[in-house]
């Protein structure tokens, strides 16, 4: 299986309550790494670049103002089928459809709060990675 790097963001709300070592955590475990870590917070205009694929959907400006809320922990994680194992980890979009035991199934109650973002392929990944790390 191809290693993979894949970028995620843990939003504010998991930030928010104390949840950040808990989601890491998983992600170790399953074995991936982390090769990439920061704390920010997201600016509007990053963030209407960054869910841009969503600007003509009627949520679009709650996905906004949640994901510009707080500080959010954005990562980069690598290992083999990185992006397959990270979106099966974190679990369906809607809370209420993700399986217990994913991160979204165990924490997250409702849209767009849903505790975490990941990458969906790898042109995603490269472009997300570069959006929110430049070139270090």
């Amino acid at each position: 299986m191809e290693t993979q790097q894949t970028f995620i963001i843990i939003k504010p709300e998991a930030v928010a309550r104390g949840l950040v070592g808990e989601i890491l955590r998983r992600f170790e475990a399953k074995g991936l790494k982390i090769r990439r870590l920061a704390m920010k917070t997201i600016e509007p205009d990053v963030a209407r670049v960054h869910y841009g694929h969503h600007a003509d959907k009627p949520f679009f400006p709650e996905l906004i103002e949640a994901i510009t809320a707080g500080p959010v922990v954005i990562g980069v994680l690598e290992g083999p089928g990185a992006i397959a194992h990270v979106r099966n980890l974190i679990g369906a979009t809607d809370p209420l459809k993700a399986a217990p035991g994913t991160i979204r199934g165990d924490f997250a109650l409702q849209n767009p709060y849903n505790m975490v973002h990941a990458s969906d392929s790898p042109e995603t990944a490269r472009d997300e990675i570069a959006r929110f790390f430049g070139d270090e």
